[in-house]
C-alpha cells in the first residue's frame, strides 16, 4: 500500500492541529508506523485516506494531552495602546505557533487548483484560530469545515457520536472567530505589494511603508506579547525598528500559502515576515523573530 500519496495532506492536517511543521512531520512519521503496524486489522470500511486521518487525528490528540495551547499574541490579548513604549516580552511558558513552507504542502506538479486549496487551509489567520480552540473541537472543526469529511466519519474517526459531533461543531464555530475578509489580489499584483515592502524597508523609508499598509492594518512580531492595530499606531512602532538604509535585508518566499520575506538584520539572520495581503494593501504583518527560520525559507519561493 502506497501511503506516500497522502504524505503532504496529511502533514497540512497535522500542522492545523499542533501548529508547529516539526511537530506535525513528527506526527505524520508515528501515523505512518502505526498504520504500517495495524495494516493486517484493516478492515476496508472506510477508505484508506480516512483511515489514515482517523490515525493521524487521534495521534495529535495524544500530543496535544502533554501541552498546552499555542495562541499567537492577538489571542492573549488586545493591541498595545501605546506603540513608543517597550514590547511586552514573552513569558517563560510561552510556545508560539511556526510558519510553515509551502514547498512541503504542494508541489509545483500539483493542479492549480489543488495548489489554490491548499494555500488556503493552512493561511495563518486560520492556523492562529485553531489555537485558542480545545483540542476535540479543533479536530471536528478542521475534520468537517476544512477536510469536508461527513458527520458520520468523523463520529467513526474519533469514537463518537454524530449528535456529539455536531455539538462539538456549533461550539468550535462559536469560539472561532472568522478573519475579516481580505479581497483577493492576483499574484502579480501581490508581488508588488511584497517588493515595496520588502525596498521600504530596507532602504528605511517610513513613508513608503506607510503606503503599502492598509488603515486598518495589524503587526504581530513574535516572540513579543504585544501586537499593535491600526495604520496609525504601527507606524509609530515602525518608526522605532526601521533603523538606517541597509541595516535589512530581506529575500522573498512563500510560507501558509502567503507571502513571506526571509530577513537579516545588520547581516544576521533575524526571523520571517508574513505578509497578508489584499485589495488596498498590506492588511497584516506577521514577524516571527526567529533566526533559525531563516535557513528554512530563504532561497524558497
Amino acid at each position: 500500500m502506497d501511503f506516500e500519496t497522502y504524505r503532504r495532506e496529511l502533514l497540512a492536517h497535522c500542522y492545523r492541529m499542533l501548529g508547529t511543521p516539526d511537530e506535525a512531520e513528527d506526527v505524520v512519521q508515528e501515523t505512518y508506523l502505526r498504520a504500517w503496524r495495524a495494516y493486517d486489522r484493516f478492515e476496508g470500511r472506510a477508505s484508506v485516506r480516512s483511515w489514515l486521518y482517523r490515525i493521524a487525528t487521534n495521534a495529535c490528540l495524544t500530543a496535544l494531552e502533554q501541552r498546552g495551547r499555542r495562541p499567537m499574541p492577538s489571542g492573549l490579548g488586545g493591541p498595545a495602546a501605546d506603540p513608543d513604549a517597550p514590547p511586552v516580552p514573552a513569558e517563560p511558558a510561552d510556545v508560539w505557533p511556526r510558519p510553515i513552507p509551502d514547498s512541503l504542502i504542494t508541489s509545483d506538479e500539483d493542479d492549480p487548483a489543488e495548489i489554490a486549496v491548499a494555500r488556503d487551509g493552512v493561511r495563518l489567520a486560520l492556523i492562529a484560530g485553531l489555537q485558542l480552540l480545545p483540542p476535540r473541537q479543533r479536530a471536528v472543526l478542521i475534520l468537517r469545515e476544512v477536510l469536508a469529511f461527513p458527520a458520520a466519519e468523523v463520529a467513526e474517526m474519533l469514537g463518537t457520536s454524530v449528535a456529539a459531533v455536531k455539538s462539538t461543531l456549533q461550539r468550535a464555530r462559536a469560539t472561532l472567530h472568522d478573519a475579516p475578509e481580505v479581497n483577493p489580489l492576483t499574484e502579480p499584483e501581490q508581488r508588488e505589494l511584497l517588493d515595496r515592502y520588502m525596498s521600504a524597508f530596507m532602504n528605511s523609508d517610513l513613508a513608503a511603508l506607510e503606503s503599502v499598509l492598509r488603515d486598518e492594518a495589524v503587526i504581530e512580531p513574535l516572540p513579543s506579547r504585544s501586537w499593535f492595530a491600526g495604520k496609525r499606531t504601527c507606524v509609530a512602532f515602525l518608526r522605532h525598528v526601521m533603523g538606517e538604509p541597509g541595516e535589512w535585508h530581506m529575500t522573498p518566499t512563500r510560507a501558509n500559502g502567503q507571502l513571506a520575506a526571509a530577513t537579516w538584520y545588520r547581516g544576521e539572520p533575524f526571523g520571517l515576515a508574513v505578509l497578508t495581503l489584499g485589495k488596498g494593501g498590506i492588511a497584516r504583518i506577521t514577524v516571527f523573530g526567529f533566526p533559525d527560520l531563516v535557513e528554512r525559507f530563504a532561497g524558497t519561493r
